[in-house]
């Protein structure tokens, strides 16, 4: 042992060349637990001698700290204890640390599947918005969310008054149309009708005239004049409007009554739809509307109504552009919810969109919609909730695989890495099915993979081939 003792200190601190057993560090605690002999109830100092500050005797531990308090006496034995044995467990592990640490698996094999989950919202097969564009406000609400409905129903009533006037003003505005046509084809038919004649009798009087005047009996004057009135009475005639042999109206009483008759129509549908109707067989699933507010006037833009055929659900997930790929019409999906309680639904993929769309968030990933119809066994699945769907990509049976931690690469091939003789063997492979937490492996080249083959599950490209190792677990 030596003693090492700086300037200007009261104290020495005593350096042991050795390491102290346990026991005598425990007996060297109880000691200077110990109580301190006393005399006449004054306790007993002690002389330190000058100089190198050991005894007579030699270096005494406990002596040294005879100067200290009681507490200041366990603390410092207690430091210098737990250097001690730190020190001791430093050289002790020093002497064990033979390589590059590891954790290792033993290889085998397994089934795997991989799968691909996205998530999306569950709403009817079909639905519909109620709304209106009658500025009129609403007398009557029939239903209420919750309630069944069927096609035709009516579902709210709008007050009609003003519509009902303007049906009938529209109703009288065609009844005019008409009868002016009807007024007009009666004038028309008795014009054509003497226009005909007057033809024919100018046609017989310029006839009769030609003759007599090849005979000499009238005048070149008197046979154009016949001519002339022959041609006035013919543009007449040829000036009517005929149908069936019968001078009818000019065509633009026709084309008022066709105007008026669809201002009538137009008039009637929006009086009809004062009778708010379902155009679906649904449940009711939101009213967002109540009586006496203007029907086209709904707060924030809202439909007065919203009808879902529930008895068919559909599941419309995002599936990535990096994975729609694997997704075909057909394939069969496993559905979960949090209120299916544990349990789950099946579906199938019916529809997939031919188009894709932009992710959002920032991202330049796209996305194509993609729908799921949901199998009608289970009753707990409802619209309007969030659901996850699980659609199976491919499988394998009794094959390799190892964690996706094991997998590394040198930027170029993609490696696993194995213990044999306390040395790394970096073996080349290609993944098959991806089990998200493990991985189907397959060797590249010649090695034959074996059960029991200890993987390091921690591995880097620092793993060289024969880099010694010490297995950590």
């Amino acid at each position: 042992m030596g003693t090492e003792k700086k300037a200007g200190d009261s104290e020495e601190v005593q350096v042991l060349e050795g390491v102290p057993e346990a026991e005598e560090i425990d007996r060297r605690v109880e000691e200077l637990m110990a109580p301190e002999p006393e005399g006449n109830g004054k306790k007993k100092k002690k002389k330190h001698k000058a100089g190198n500050g050991a005894s007579e005797g030699g270096f005494h531990p406990v002596r040294r700290f005879k100067g200290f308090s009681r507490k200041r006496k366990i603390i410092t034995v207690l430091i210098l204890a737990a250097v001690v044995l730190f020190g001791f467990s430093r050289m002790s592990g020093g002497k064990k640390e033979m390589g590059i640490p590891v954790a290792v698996m033993s290889l085998s094999k397994q089934d795997i599947q991989e799968k691909l989950t996205v998530s999306g919202p569950v709403s009817g097969t079909d639905s519909v918005d109620v709304v209106s564009n009658i500025h009129a406000e609403i007398t009557a609400m029939n239903v209420k969310e919750g309630d069944t409905v069927t096609k035709g129903q009516v579902l709210a009533v709008v007050d009609s008054t003003d519509l009902e006037r303007e049906v009938q003003i529209a109703q009288n505005a065609y009844d005019l149309a008409v009868a002016n046509k009807q007024e007009k084809d009666k004038e028309a038919a008795l014009g054509y009708e003497k226009a005909v004649q007057d033809f024919q009798k100018a046609s017989l009087d310029h006839s009769r005239n030609s003759q007599l005047f090849a005979t000499g009996d009238i005048s070149q004057m008197e046979l154009e004049a016949s001519a002339n009135a022959l041609n006035d009475a013919r543009r007449q005639m040829e000036g009517y409007t005929v149908e069936n042999g019968r001078g009818v109206a000019d065509a633009s009483y026709g084309i008022q009554i066709q105007n008026a008759a669809f201002d009538l129509e137009k008039k009637k549908e929006e009086l009809d739809n004062t009778q708010i109707k379902s155009t679906i067989d649904g449940t009711v699933v939101r009213v967002n509307s109540k009586v006496g507010q203007f029907a086209d006037k709904v707060e924030d833009d809202k439909p007065i109504l919203s009808i879902e055929n529930l008895e068919q659900l559909e599941l419309e997930i995002k599936v990535s552009e990096f994975s729609i790929g694997k997704v075909k019409v057909g394939q069969m999906a496993t559905i979960t919810a949090d209120i299916l309680d544990g349990e789950t639904a099946e579906g199938q993929v019916i529809k997939i969109s031919p188009t894709g769309e932009e992710k959002g968030g920032g991202s330049t990933e796209r996305v194509i919609p993609t729908t799921i119809r949901v199998d009608g066994g289970s009753s707990k699945l409802i619209a309007g909730i969030t659901a996850k769907a699980e659609l199976l990509i491919r499988e394998a049976k009794d094959v390799f695989t190892v964690p996706s931690s094991a997998l590394f690469d040198d930027g170029e091939v993609t490696y696993i890495a194995i213990v044999q003789d306390m040395k790394v063997r970096r073996i080349p492979v290609t993944t098959g099915v991806d089990g998200d937490v493990v991985v189907e492996v397959i060797p590249t080249d010649d090695t034959v993979l074996e059960e029991g083959m200890q993987v390091i599950t921690n591995p880097g490209p620092h793993l060289v081939d024969g880099a010694a190792v010490l297995i950590t677990q």
